[in-house]
């Protein structure tokens, strides 16, 4: 299993639209600590808007890190993330500095908090075996095989989530068990404490932030932003192009809903991705929530 060393790190987390980035920007100023994005989606170059990316300027203000670093072409798996922290966060220590991770992606929380079950080694024909039954099937097809022998795995996973459906199913063929059993990790406490503050706001403030957010990622040039991209790529990797937002916008540009839809379709996935988000901390003892009500 890999881990992480949560000793002398800080964690700032939340559900989207909370407030963390001007939050964790002040905090880190105040006391001498340098950011680790915590955002599965700021690690993509060129996806900027839709990400709600710490900007330029707040950059400046404070060193960033784990921002920006894969193409918007491939996928980035947990363990990457988890490998990529443990070096920035060697770094910022070394200097003397404190590494607070600022974002709201719960499965590199409890990554960094719990570790990783590694696994058997990706096997490329068996993937892309996989990937073929995916594509040939029913569009749930692999989704009734992962209920099928691991139904714990398959309630925490989307029917479309295909990278991580072949990677369960990877797993039990060449394991002989499901993942399920291999990942109790993210039931043990960690060994060492670890200082997680988890920012929360009223249900109505929240889905008024998420609202206005969303309003200003098309005023900002969202739609440009996502043909831009495909002009350039053609196709993004899977998990860029299921983020919230880039996924809807795709199914825009494909003329499959019209403007107004998307931007209400993108509402709502914002919503359900902070239900989503604030189930995962309240499971996480380590969490400490502050409510924040000041609109």
């Amino acid at each position: 299993m890999s881990t992480f060393f949560t000793k002398n790190c800080l964690f700032l987390t939340g559900p989207t639209a909370c407030g963390k980035t001007a939050l964790g920007i002040r905090l880190a100023r105040k006391i001498g600590a340098e950011i680790l994005s915590l955002d599965s989606m700021a690690v993509y170059r060129e996806m900027n808007i839709g990400t709600a990316k710490p900007t330029a300027e707040e950059r400046t203000l404070v060193p960033h890190h784990l921002v920006d670093i894969v193409s918007p072409t491939e996928d980035f798996s947990v363990a990457e993330y988890l490998s990529h922290a443990q070096a920035a966060a060697e770094e910022v220590l070394a200097r003397g500095k404190t590494p607070l991770f600022v974002g709201g992606t719960p499965l590199y929380m409890k990554a960094l908090l719990r570790g990783i079950f590694d696994g058997p080694p990706a096997d490329a024909s068996l993937r892309a075996e996989l990937l073929r039954e995916a594509e040939q099937g029913e569009p749930d097809h692999l989704y009734r095989r992962v209920t099928e022998i691991d139904p714990q795995t398959a309630a925490r996973l989307h029917p479309n989530d295909t990278k991580r459906l072949v990677r369960a199913l990877e797993v039990f063929l060449l394991a002989g068990k499901p993942i399920s059993e291999f990942q109790t990790q993210f039931q043990t406490p960690p060994k060492e404490p670890a200082t997680v503050w988890t920012l929360d706001r009223p249900r109505d403030e929240l889905h008024r932030r998420i609202a206005a957010r969303v309003d200003a990622m098309f005023a900002a040039g969202l739609v440009a932003e996502v043909e831009g991209l495909l002009a350039q790529y053609s196709t993004l990797s899977f998990t860029a192009s299921q983020a919230v937002g880039y996924r809807e916008v795709i199914a825009y540009l494909a003329s499959q809903m019209s403007l107004a839809q998307c931007i209400e379709e993108v509402k709502a996935h914002t919503r359900q991705l902070a239900r989503r988000q604030c189930t995962w901390f309240r499971s996480l003892p380590e969490c400490r929530e502050l409510i924040i009500d000041n609109g």
